[in-house]
């Protein structure tokens, strides 16, 4: 990957430590070769032309509503750009775009009440190049996410769901044993995306599995 250029944006909610999520991945791509720019504004995404310049794009900008300055992401995606992301900062944005949500083929509903205890994420394909050879693994004191999802993804991952949620209002709403899927690739035209569901902080990436993963989606859908 040696001379591929990247973008990591960061932004939106503190909640989803978007600054501390991106200084995570940004020396991992360059460990990778890559040539890596951080933007802290939507507005890098409103130019078409650097955007189509890009190699891969990692969002990290968390609970915006209506994705009115995305265009440029949207046709660089398109044309065969990258795309590869994690928890709120690709699946909880741009909430009133449903184009977006196609093109990430998935989107946050709702999660049990914070932080549970534990959660585990079970490896579903095991011979996909992202997660051939990794075991299924345990987050611990984070969030376990219920997605709406396209049912064209490709899932690589799964969790299920023990916890009713401590909300008010909480009970009934989840129904305990649902599988959710929780890593998946997909196609967007020309572009090839990679979703995973968890990082709801970047503590979520000291278990060894979930930073690997996410690494590996993001070498993956590399143009």
């Amino acid at each position: 990957m040696a001379g591929k250029k990247a973008l990591i944006v960061w932004g939106g909610w503190k909640g989803h430590t978007p600054e501390e999520s991106a200084k995570v991945f940004k020396p991992v791509l360059e460990g990778e070769g890559y040539h890596v720019e951080v933007a802290d504004t939507l507005e890098v995404y409103a130019d078409e032309q650097k955007m189509l310049q890009q190699d891969l794009v990692v969002p990290i900008w968390t609970m915006d509503s209506t994705g009115t300055k995305i265009g440029g992401l949207m046709k660089a995606v398109a044309a065969g750009v990258g795309l590869a992301g994690f928890h709120g900062g690709i699946i909880d944005s741009f909430r009133n775009n449903t184009e977006y949500q196609f093109m990430t083929g998935g989107q946050w509903v709702a999660h049990p009440g914070g932080c549970i205890p534990e959660y585990r994420v079970d490896i579903v394909d095991q011979d996909h190049p992202i997660t051939q050879g990794i075991g299924h693994f345990t987050l611990k004191n984070t969030e376990q996410y219920y997605c709406h999802t396209d049912p064209a993804n490709h899932v690589l991952c799964t969790t299920t769901f023990y916890h009713e949620g401590v909300e008010e209002g909480a009970k009934g709403k989840y129904r305990l044993g649902t599988v959710m899927p929780y890593a998946w690739t997909r196609r967007w035209v020309k572009g090839k995306v990679f979703v995973a569901a968890w990082g709801h902080t970047f503590a979520d990436f000291d278990t060894p599995e979930a930073k690997e993963i996410v690494r590996r989606g993001m070498l993956w859908a590399t143009r």
